[in-house]
């Protein structure tokens, strides 16, 4: 009894959608980047974006935290929804959002602050710690959910441009964590590292997916098929197929996948 409570439980949470995606659309001027795309995202999974360079797979992820704002030629259509409430409703403070959605980019990119000060950013902007001891807290737990809180406890008054690219990206990560999103997108984040900061990063990703939804965009399959349990195959532009990743890279149903995956196209 108490394992089958077990298996409905971990059937109802593998089940909650996050994000669904309706009759997406995105234009960079005359340029239609992203064509029609649906799709539901869960909570508590890694859902991993694969696909030829320049397919629209970043794009598509920009459009989850409303990145593309930033770009004076995007224009979004459809609907994406967060928890059922629309993203791009003109009520939404893109900010707020952001908070929810976390982002880590492709290179490591801290601040140029101390360590402590590149965690603290975010709870401090939107007033998440009510002191000093909340904050330290926040930064402290930042830090050990990143999986860098060792290496780091002892210099966290030194610049965080001062760590190791890997430590660099875990330090993004645990800035990108410490408002406390629902959704982290990852875009290509271990492409500037070696292999040894990869397995680290990948360890993490494996670990943070107990608390959020994470999005990864890779031009690794091996990644993708590693440390994902959803894949999107984008193609010029399409979402051609999308299933659970050991579906994807055994059995998939398009033959455009099964080429990108055979490596004839990419």
């Amino acid at each position: 009894m108490e394992d089958m409570i077990h298996v409905d439980r971990a059937m109802s949470t593998q089940q909650d959608i996050k994000i669904k995606a309706k009759g997406v659309q995105v234009y960079y001027g005359d340029n239609h980047a992203i064509k029609d795309v649906d799709v539901d995202i869960d909570d508590k999974t890694v859902t991993a974006f694969i696909g030829p360079s320049g397919c629209g797979k970043s794009t598509f992820l920009r459009c989850i935290n409303r990145m593309n704002d930033t770009i004076e030629s995007a224009r979004v259509e459809g609907d994406i929804l967060l928890d059922g409430e629309d993203i791009y409703d003109p009520k939404v403070d893109p900010v707020q959002l952001r908070a929810k959605v976390g982002m880590v980019f492709q290179k490591p990119n801290p601040f140029p602050k101390s360590i402590y000060d590149n965690v603290a950013y975010g709870p401090r902007i939107h007033g998440l710690a009510r002191n000093k001891a909340d904050l330290d807290e926040i930064v402290e737990k930042s830090l050990r959910r990143a999986a860098i809180w060792d290496e780091a406890k002892d210099r966290l008054a030194a610049p965080g441009t001062g760590l190791s690219g890997g430590q660099q990206q875990r330090l993004c990560i645990a800035r990108a964590i410490a408002t406390q999103p629902e959704v982290l997108l990852m875009d290509e984040p271990c492409s500037a590292l070696d292999p040894i900061a990869t397995a680290q990063v990948e360890e993490l990703i494996d670990e943070l997916r107990q608390s959020f939804s994470l999005v990864i965009v890779t031009h690794s399959m091996q990644q993708a098929a590693r440390v994902s349990q959803k894949t999107a195959f984008f193609h010029l532009g399409n979402l051609v197929e999308f299933d659970d990743t050991d579906k994807i890279f055994t059995n998939p149903q398009d033959p455009r996948t099964e080429s990108y995956i055979s490596g004839r196209i990419g």
